[in-house]
């Protein structure tokens, strides 16, 4: 029998924090993924993931960056850009890092086996969250937002800096019409995550641009049909959770 799915809004006067969920009802833990979004924000698209997740056996959260960071609004797609600007890669990880302990603290959690997946920006900073959180199991980057700027003092580390740190695998899934983070940046993410030892799976897909899974960016229904199953696959190992 299929277990119901519940999804709802998470806010902080009931549950502490500010985002969503979705996850199956369950009698005994199970794995967990935290999403991190988009530079738009918790939209409807990345619900619909979380969602897509719960339904194989995840309980799966959206923690709303920006509501936690105190900047609340009924949706952020015109604000994001901003945000992110002024944001410091160390608040992003303090308030992902609330996100993940809402999340391990849940009794339908097995704080064991927990991945972390990040979108665009979200990507970029998961990378940094995942560095200093030895505890995830498991990171799947959906095309991260990464380039070749200095280290600044809101960004001390680029993110091939960070992945030395990486404690787990690690799949990675880029389109070749990218240029959002170009080629030769991906290739300093490849040598990073490659030199660091840790199961890797890096899926460069013939075409497909940044966002290629997000209807409101550069979506291509095609590339994001070739990467579900290939990311269903790597958490099902990595996480030991085989669905049915």
């Amino acid at each position: 029998m299929t277990a119901k799915i519940v999804e709802h809004l998470l806010t902080p006067e009931q549950h502490g924090l500010s985002g969503y969920i979705a996850y199956p009802e369950r009698s005994t833990p199970g794995p967990a993924l935290l999403l991190v979004h988009q530079y738009t924000g918790l939209t409807g698209y990345i619900k619909i993931e979380a969602r897509k997740f719960a339904k194989l056996g995840y309980t799966t959260i959206i923690p709303s960056l920006w509501d936690m960071l105190g900047h609340p609004a009924v949706t952020h797609i015109h604000l994001g850009a901003e945000l992110q600007a002024k944001t410091s890669d160390a608040e992003f990880v303090r308030v992902i890092r609330e996100g993940w302990d809402y999340l391990v603290a849940r009794p339908d959690v097995d704080p064991a086996r927990v991945a972390v997946s990040g979108y665009c920006m979200g990507g970029r900073v998961a990378i940094h969250f995942v560095a200093a959180t030895p505890e995830v199991r498991a990171f799947v980057g959906y095309y991260p937002t990464v380039r070749d700027e200095p280290a600044t003092e809101m960004r001390p580390r680029r993110p091939w800096e960070a992945v030395p740190e990486f404690r787990c695998p690690t799949i990675m899934l880029f389109g070749a019409d990218d240029w959002v983070t170009p080629h030769p940046v991906q290739e300093r993410l490849w040598a990073a995550f490659r030199d660091n030892g840790q199961r890797l799976e890096w899926h460069y897909f013939a075409s497909g641009g940044h966002g290629f899974i997000d209807p409101d960016a550069f979506y291509d229904p095609h590339v994001g049909e070739l990467a579900w199953p290939l990311v269903v696959d790597f958490l099902e190992r990595e996480l030991e959770h085989y669905s049915s």
